[in-house]
């Protein structure tokens, strides 16, 4: 013990040294926004690697599943093509019903496949890491969705990886719509159950039922409509009784989300472009 303090009182200013350059550097990251980025981008490269080495541990062992739920899923697509099939024979020609069954909401959207190689679900804030960055095409505000359905926005970019901030997060916002109703609402995530939102703003003469799906509305410049987000199974007086609160299964199993696609936003804004071109148009006319 005496060796201990001895130690001690003769590198004690060594010690102060240490506390005081940490109590800096915390200073310094935590209260300028510049630095806090390059913070958040570099240490993200770093973890990113380690998060990249052990997403590959855990994929391979998990392949087995994988192989299984993949050979299930082929089995039940070649069924629906087989449906499909017998359906489109029996249309006699029908040109517009074959382009509307061929067609998709995300037809002439480039998509980039990109691996999740980490993931959180029990935080307020979770995050997810993605191995797709600046380099491959991906940039801010991009739209990120899985097999079953949305996933959520791309935050933050490097070269080779990016952070996106998924639906269960405090931070999203994501417009949605209750499919063939019109009526739209903002989903949102009450940092409890992963497999559950809600969508909020539903006026109340709106007509719907339980289970119809809700997908996305196309009002913003990061999902197009029609993408899928989950259904109703619950129906909630908003607080001040003005509107309704739905509350929605997620489609997206957030736990076990492994394979994604980003999203490529450029025909969607373009088309907010020429939204808002014609709308200053317009008041440019009235004024």
């Amino acid at each position: 013990m005496r060796n201990l303090l001895d130690f001690i009182n003769v590198h004690f200013h060594w010690f102060v040294f240490f506390l005081l350059e940490v109590s800096g550097l915390v200073l310094l990251f935590r209260h300028n926004n510049n630095q806090n980025a390059v913070w958040i981008s570099s240490a993200n490269i770093v973890a990113a690697k380690v998060y990249e080495v052990d997403s590959a541990v855990k994929h391979y062992f998990h392949l087995a599943t994988l192989n299984e739920e993949l050979t299930m899923r082929n089995a039940y697509l070649e069924h629906e093509v087989q449906k499909l099939s017998e359906k489109l024979s029996e249309q006699k020609g029908d040109s517009l019903y074959r382009a509307l069954s061929a067609s998709s909401v995300l037809q002439g959207y480039k998509l980039t496949p990109a691996k999740v190689i980490h993931n959180s679900v029990h935080e307020r804030d979770n995050f997810i890491t993605i191995n797709k960055g600046s380099a491959d095409g991906i940039h801010r505000n991009m739209g990120v969705i899985s097999g079953k359905g949305i996933v959520g926005i791309v935050y933050l970019t490097s070269d080779h990886y990016s952070v996106v901030i998924p639906v269960l997060s405090s931070k999203s916002s994501i417009s949605c719509a209750i499919q063939r109703r019109g009526y739209f609402g903002y989903l949102r995530w009450d940092g409890k159950a992963s497999n559950l939102a809600y969508v909020d703003d539903i006026p109340r003469h709106a007509h719907f039922a339980l289970y119809d799906r809700v997908v996305t509305s196309g009002y913003s410049s990061v999902f197009p409509p029609g993408i899928a987000v989950g259904k109703i199974i619950h129906v909630l007086n908003s607080v001040d009784g003005l509107s309704y609160s739905l509350q929605v299964q997620l489609y997206t199993d957030f736990a076990n989300v492994r394979d994604v696609c980003v999203i490529d936003d450029t025909p969607m804004r373009e088309r907010l472009q020429i939204l808002r071109a014609a709308q200053d148009s317009l008041r440019e006319g009235n004024s």
